[in-house]
């Protein structure tokens, strides 16, 4: 058990130094090398930065909108996403009539979704909310088709002989079980691109609130400072995100899996 907690807090203590040596050769650089705020703002401005958009407030009321926004792409990318990936690795027919549909459609960056976003929706959280959606629903379509496609006959096979034949069944038990890892890292991807658009689209003003959209003020006012603490506050937090929901899927959804590691 102690060497254990000896060999997690070595492993832990060589992250801790990678972080602080990353800090004090950008403190370095900037006060000695740069020395230009403009183009690289020290750690130290970054930090008073950060505490002084906690002092005002502004900062939880930007995490909570852009949070807002997020989550309105999240859950609309799996309210579609999985179900027409589902249909479309299980149903040849409808794996036929989609894919051209969408291989049409996945190649155009979200982005270029901006202005139907606004013309639809105005300057609304919704707005938001689509760009992200855009961004998402096609890894997750992609993935659980693929993972649904790559299902060994034999699983299907045996669970027929086994009173198996429904294909309610066969999807909820077989099917569904087989193709989460691969769902799961597809979601995984589409929250790190759905992230990225929400910044995107907050920046080019779909809705005039939020982490993006502070972001992109700051720099029209040229405080490189801000800029830089907000990039970084994007990074935690969608590494926050991703490691949450990583937590959660090989707890409770991949948990038949955990045997397997060596």
């Amino acid at each position: 058990m102690n060497f254990k907690f000896i060999k997690t807090l070595r492993q832990k203590s060589v992250e801790v130094v990678s972080v602080l040596s990353v800090i004090v050769l950008w403190q370095f650089t900037a006060d000695w090398i740069v020395q230009n705020k403009l183009k690289l703002p020290s750690f130290y401005d970054v930090l008073v930065s950060f505490f002084s958009i906690l002092e005002s407030g502004s900062f939880f009321t930007d995490l909570l909108i852009s949070l807002l926004h997020f989550g309105i792409g999240t859950i609309a990318a799996f309210l579609v996403g999985i179900p027409l990936g589902i249909a479309m690795g299980w149903f040849k027919k409808t794996s036929r009539a989609m894919d051209p549909i969408i291989e049409i459609l996945r190649p155009i960056p979200p982005l270029a979704w901006i202005p139907f976003a606004m013309a639809w929706f105005g300057l609304t959280p919704t707005a938001a909310g689509f760009i992200v959606f855009m961004g998402m629903v096609f890894p997750i379509i992609i993935n659980t088709y693929t993972g649904f496609k790559n299902i060994p006959k034999i699983y299907v096979e045996a669970a027929k002989v086994l009173g198996c034949n429904s294909n309610r069944e066969l999807i909820r038990y077989v099917a569904l079980p087989s193709a989460m890892p691969s769902i799961v890292a597809g979601i995984r991807i589409a929250m790190g691109v759905g992230w990225m658009c929400l910044v995107a689209a907050e920046m080019f003003g779909v809705n005039e609130d939020g982490l993006g959209y502070e972001l992109w003020q700051s720099s029209h006012l040229h405080r490189m400072n801000f800029v830089l603490m907000y990039m970084l506050l994007l990074g935690f937090l969608g590494l926050f995100i991703d490691r949450s929901f990583r937590y959660y899927a090989e707890s409770k959804l991949l948990k038949w899996k955990a045997g397997i590691v060596v």
